[in-house]
Parts: C-alpha cells; structure tokens; sequence
C-alpha cells in the first residue's frame, strides 16, 4: 500500500479528487490508442500473475464498490481461467482474449496520473555513528476503528477515548522510545521521509546488503504537503515545487529541516519483507508484488482491484515521451481519491526517482470490465 500519492502529495496540496466522474461510457477497443498484440503479450503475465493471487481468495471477497461487475473476486475467476490457455508470447491471441473477456469504460478523458518508486536510502541494523535515525516497525497499540461517519481510521485507545496515534513530532522527540520497535536505523532525516511517502523501499547496509520494507500501517494524523509549507513560508514559489526541490531545500537547511518535516503529523510505519526478491517490487494493497510500468494503485471505491486500466499520457520531462499501455489497478494511496486518479508504479532506481518526482501528467483512463460470461462476444 501506499503511504500518500507520490508527486501530488509533496506539492500543494494533497492528492485531491480529480477527473470527470460523469465521464464513464462504454468504448470500443479500436478507440486505444496503441492497443494491439504487441501490448496485450506483454501485458498478460501480470494478469497471470494477478490471478495467482485472486485464486487463493473466497469468490465473493470484495475488491471495490459493489456496483457493477469487478466489485467481487467471483466476477474475474473466469477470464483468469481462459488465460491461462494464451500461449506465453501471442500477441494475436492475448489480444483476443482480452477483447474476448473484457469490455472498455471510459473512465475519464482528463485524469491525473502520478508516479511513485522504490527508494534506496543507507542504513543499518543498529545504532551508531551517521545511523541515528529509526525505521519503526508497527506499534502493538496501533489500531483500527469505525468512525462515527462509517470510515475506518487509525489511532490507539487513551482513557477511555480512541484518538488519533502520536504525531511525527512526538515521535521524533522519542514517544516510541524504549519500546524494542526500530527495524533498523538510516542515516538521514529526510530519507526516512520519502522513505514514508513512497510507502516501501530498499536500505542498504554497510555489507551491502540490501533489506526491503513495505508499508506496515500509519498513525492516523493528516497529511500536510511540505510544498504547501514551504510556500507559505515563502521558501519557494509555487510552479517550483517538486520532490526534487524540496529534497534540496531540506538537505540546504539541515537546522530548519527537521521543524519543517514536523509540520506533516502523518507518520508511516514498516514491515520487513524477508521473503521479496530484489527482482520483484515489493507487494501492493493486492498482495502481488508490484511490477514496474504494470501496477498502479487507485481509488478502490471507484476502480475495484486488479482491474486492468489503460492509460494514454505522457513521461514528464527529460523523458516527454507518450505512455501508452495496460496496467492493473494492484495498490492504493492515502489520498489518491475518485476514478480520474492513477499513481504509476515506476520501480526503483535513479530514473524512477527522477520521473516519479517530476510526474503529474493528465490523460485518458479506461478500465477494462470483466464482460459477463453469457454476453462474451
């Protein structure tokens, strides 16, 4: 799962609702641009993939609104099925299946697509020298509860009333000190930061080894964009904002930086991943291991799990390249909200980091529904 949206969250504003919600009418699949056999073969292993997983659940496990087919894992156990009879490598016949089992819906013809990655940061198995600051695995006393309006929120029990968890600065001063909570400890301030944004990533120890964490939980408080408050600080200009240069501002201003940090309470808490290979991203809000340019995480009240999502944008620059191609609605984001909103798994790396940083592009989204199986055509 992911901590927040990735480019959105650092700028002004949280990643707000956006994208015609009226929009969703039926399309043909002539209307993709740059659908075809080459892009149905290489997209159909992270189907197979996706299915693996949807086939260890119950049928009527709930993937997203219950309206409309998609909502339950029942409605995409048969397509999974007639899958696995593509041969690994046809494009004409994974391009019939999917025109076979699926039919297009306009999404929007104006969402906003994000990008989020993998970070690698430097750190270490205990205290000591530059590694003085703690990755901090979920607290025992971290729960979930049923607000009064119906929405599930995060928090701990304190006399009697369910409030929300400590915030970033009460951490930071040591609230959860003592506790035998530190997965490991990093060498910067900051990395822990994006670290929590980008809801998982990669630490490197001294020996080179490489230990992977996935989003574990949070603590319940709002997200305060560190754009908005350098702005209103009057540290920068509001078209200059980006991951980029906030990095910068916090690495230039070590004194004020960690003050500036604590103005966003919400905190991000990590689980080890022992078990995820280097090769792999690590495992989405789906339980599928997060595959580059493949996975993207969604508003699952608009857009049910694993649905397929054909994105039509552009690669912000240096890139500024067309993105045209299949991905599959495998995550969610804290504040990534309605159906015009995609965060764009881009995997790890300098160049992840680079796009995903600088991504917040506008274009078409269109989910492929399961058809029912007595209207297949």
């Amino acid at each position: 799962m992911r901590g927040v949206c990735a480019a959105a969250i650092l700028l002004l504003s949280a990643c707000a609702e956006t994208g015609q919600e009226g929009e969703r009418q039926p399309v043909a699949f002539a209307a993709l641009s740059g659908w075809g056999p080459d892009e149905a073969a290489r997209a159909l292993p992270a189907f197979l993939a996706e299915c693996r997983y949807l086939g260890r659940l119950p049928a009527e496990a709930t993937l997203g609104p219950d309206s409309g087919l998609g909502a339950h894992v029942g409605d995409w156990l048969p397509a999974c099925q007639a899958a696995t009879a593509v041969p690994a490598g046809d494009g004409v016949a994974a391009q019939r299946f999917y025109e076979t089992w699926f039919a297009p819906v306009l999404v929007s013809s104006s969402a906003l697509f994000t990008g989020y990655y993998e970070p690698e940061i430097r750190g270490a198995l205990s205290r000591g020298g530059i590694y003085q600051t703690p990755v901090y695995r979920v607290p025992e006393d971290l729960t979930r509860a049923r607000a009064t309006d119906g929405r599930s929120v995060s928090g701990h029990w304190q006399g009697g009333r369910f409030v929300p968890y400590w915030s970033r600065a009460q951490i930071d001063a040591g609230a959860l000190a003592g506790r035998n909570l530190e997965l490991l400890w990093v060498a910067d301030p900051a990395d822990l930061f994006f670290l929590q944004i980008q809801g998982s990533g990669r630490v490197r120890l001294p020996s080179g080894q490489i230990v992977r964490l996935g989003f574990g939980g949070k603590n319940g408080q709002p997200y305060v964009p560190l754009g908005r408050v350098l702005v209103q600080k009057g540290e920068m200009s509001e078209d200059a904002v980006s991951m980029q240069s906030i990095r910068a501002w916090l690495t230039a201003h070590p004194a004020q930086a960690r003050a500036v940090m604590e103005e966003n309470p919400n905190y991000v808490f990590f689980n080890a991943l022992d078990d995820v290979p280097a090769s792999q991203g690590a495992p989405g809000a789906m339980g599928v291991p997060l595959e580059p340019g493949r996975s993207a995480a969604v508003d699952r009240r608009a857009i049910p799990l694993g649905t397929p999502v054909w994105v039509e944008t552009t690669l912000p620059a240096p890139a500024n390249q067309t993105w045209r191609r299949l991905v599959y609605a495998q995550d969610i984001g804290t504040d990534i909200k309605g159906a015009g909103r995609a965060d764009l798994f881009l995997g790890w790396g300098d160049e992840a980091e680079q796009t995903a940083g600088a991504m917040r592009q506008h274009g078409r989204m269109i989910a492929l529904t399961p058809r029912p199986v007595v209207t297949r055509p």
